[in-house]
């Protein structure tokens, strides 16, 4: 297949990009390296499969011939994380909506086939149901939130609208090598992992027994592979995630290290955790990787977090200042 992956040069994307060359197709990746790095594609330097593009989606003049002949779309670039979207929500909505807006008027003009939009599972919230269903409340608590929800939302009104074929796919808390390793304090494997470089303590939010679903990157690309190339899920929404809920501090235990406790913030659950009963039944679908196999593997390429800044409290307590004056009560 002719194959697009916008965000190609980020953490998911790029191993979107691995897997969709591993199976021969070809593949033309959309980046604007904002926070994607064009080394996480150098693996694949000359070949003649893959096409980069450095462009933000929300360009459409920019990126909209790129769409012609192609088959399949993974739709995987969008800003990231909770501090950044709450100072600068505009910034977000750019990227997140009106891109999302883009990318699917260039799907709709050039015929692309399928269409696999990344949505976001921060849509539900603070749940009231562990393991959390498809089904469950919206309940967005902060910009990122927000924007990925509604970029979800324009997806399934172009697929009734325009009877175009797009599935969404809800991520949990992803997780692998190649997570980005940017100034932004965001994802808790890169502030660990640099911290873990640095002999420093974990920074543990709260009593660390809240759990998160750390779902292995590969996992992630590999349902949305799998959905692909199913033609009758299309308006559908899909979980994704590991099975399984851990704590920061079994996640501390694996890493190895002492800890520094610093304080809960508003508007994180205590726990997020995917019923992934849809996936399986639906596509087949289920996650492969554990939570020890995949720590084991990042600790493996941490050299990766090199570059990564180094939190500590009175870093994480200025970058977050803003995180307590919105969403406290």
């Amino acid at each position: 297949m002719k194959t697009l992956v916008t965000g190609g040069c980020g953490f998911i994307g790029s191993h979107a990009v691995d897997r969709l060359l591993a199976e021969g197709h070809e593949v033309t990746v959309i980046d604007n390296l904002s926070s994607g790095n064009i080394r996480n594609l150098e693996h694949h330097k000359g070949n003649p499969k893959l096409q980069v593009h450095i462009a933000g989606i929300e360009e459409h003049a920019k990126i909209e011939s790129l769409f012609a002949g192609i088959d399949w779309v993974f739709h995987l670039a969008a800003l990231a994380d909770i501090v950044p979207s709450i100072e600068k929500p505009m910034q977000y909505h750019n990227s997140n909506v009106n891109g999302t807006i883009s990318v699917l008027e260039a799907c709709r003009k050039h015929q692309v086939k399928r269409i696999i939009y990344s949505a976001s599972s921060s849509c539900y919230g603070i749940p009231d149901s562990f393991p959390t269903p498809e089904t469950a409340e919206i309940r967005c608590q902060y910009p990122y939130a927000v924007t990925k929800y509604l970029g979800e939302e324009y997806c399934l009104y172009w697929e009734q609208i325009y009877k175009m074929n797009i599935t969404c796919m809800r991520f949990f808390n992803v997780y692998g090598t190649r997570a980005r390793t940017s100034g932004t304090y965001g994802a808790v494997f890169g502030v660990f992992l640099a911290q873990k470089l640095n002999n420093k303590s974990y920074t543990v939010v709260g009593d660390g027994k809240q759990t998160r679903d750390f779902t292995y990157v590969t996992d992630i690309v590999d349902a949305c592979v799998t959905a692909v190339k199913r033609d009758d899920v299309s308006g559908q929404i899909f979980n994704v995630g590991s099975g399984n809920t851990y704590s920061i501090n079994r996640l501390v235990q694996l890493l190895g290290g002492e800890i520094t406790y610093i304080p809960k913030r508003p508007g994180e659950p205590d726990c997020t955790f995917a019923d992934t009963k849809k996936i399986h039944k639906t596509l087949n679908w289920t996650p492969k990787v554990s939570l020890e196999e995949g720590v084991k593997i990042m600790l493996e390429n941490i050299d990766y977090w090199k570059e990564a800044p180094l939190w500590d409290t009175n870093s994480i307590a200025e970058a977050t200042k803003d995180w307590f004056k919105y969403l406290g009560k």
